[in-house]
């Protein structure tokens, strides 16, 4: 005779448990690196091809993410579907960026609202100015830790973002003269609040620049509608210094001696000399 001791009741709710916090984790894995594939969610999560699917359709079910083209971002923000046999990727759905934002979105636009209506539209760029300081103070020491070199201080700004729940990633794009670091923040905190006020990613923006040292420019935000904020930062090449050297050059005893000229037509101009100084001498 069996008798329920209510085991089975506790394996199956921590199996419940389990189910809910991995579909968690695949929804903060796109949110952070979307548009993803299912391979991929499966290689960042160390699950198999199976369980990712299930959790993809169920997450589709609940509109928390939707398949997505890949394509490919260049330097100046163009888009271009990326070669070969397109695969399925997916990115976070609105239902999805609900599932990760706070509960204080409504009474953030209100508040605003009545700020702006109280005081003026400056106000709320004020605000905003005053809310990312707060941000920009505690990412300052990190990225001049970084160095100078702008990929350097971005990679560090990623890891700030990140730490702070921004889902954030970089990349390098373009080539040349255009060649940068693509930005991505795949998650925003005030996406609802700043669909409405869009000072808010102004000043984010305009943060950026100074903590980087160089200006950037926004591509993409969420809060317009697309499946992550992008930011371009340009990464200029330092160039070798073509500059002569200060003084004349100087020989092993320091008395300043000819630099070597290597063109052809100063070679001969030597040797012709050199032959005629030796038959003047006979």
């Amino acid at each position: 005779m069996f008798i329920d001791d209510g085991s089975s009741a506790d394996c199956e709710t921590t199996s419940q448990h389990l189910e809910h916090r991995t579909r968690e984790r695949v929804v903060e894995v796109i949110s952070e690196h979307g548009p993803v594939t299912a391979a991929e969610v499966g290689t960042l999560l160390g699950l198999t091809p199976a369980a990712v699917r299930r959790h993809l359709d169920a997450l589709a079910e609940q509109h928390a993410v939707v398949e997505h083209a890949v394509v490919e971002h260049d330097a100046s923000g163009a888009t271009h579907r990326r070669r070969g046999r397109p695969a399925r990727a997916f990115v976070i759905a609105d239902a999805g960026h609900e599932s990760l934002s706070a509960d204080y979105d409504e009474l953030a636009v209100h508040a605003l609202r009545y700020l702006q209506s109280a005081v003026g539209p400056h106000a709320v760029a004020d605000f905003a100015r005053e809310r990312v300081a707060g941000l920009e103070t505690r990412y300052a020491a990190r990225l001049t830790a970084a160095g100078s070199d702008p990929a350097a201080r971005a990679d560090a700004l990623v890891a700030a973002l990140t730490g702070d729940g921004f889902a954030a990633s970089a990349r390098p794009v373009g080539a040349g003269g255009l060649a940068g670091v693509q930005l991505c923040q795949g998650h925003c905190p005030v996406k609802h609040v700043a669909e409405e006020f869009p000072a808010l990613c102004d000043a984010e923006t305009d943060a950026f620049s100074r903590l980087l040292g160089v200006h950037v420019q926004r591509l993409a935000t969420l809060a317009a509608g697309h499946h992550v904020c992008t930011t371009f930062i340009p990464t200029p090449r330092v160039r070798a210094s073509t500059a002569p050297a200060e003084g004349p050059l100087r020989g092993a005893s320091g008395t300043p001696r000819r630099p070597r000229v290597l063109d052809s037509t100063a070679r001969r101009t030597d040797q012709h000399t050199a032959l005629t100084q030796e038959r003047s001498s006979r």
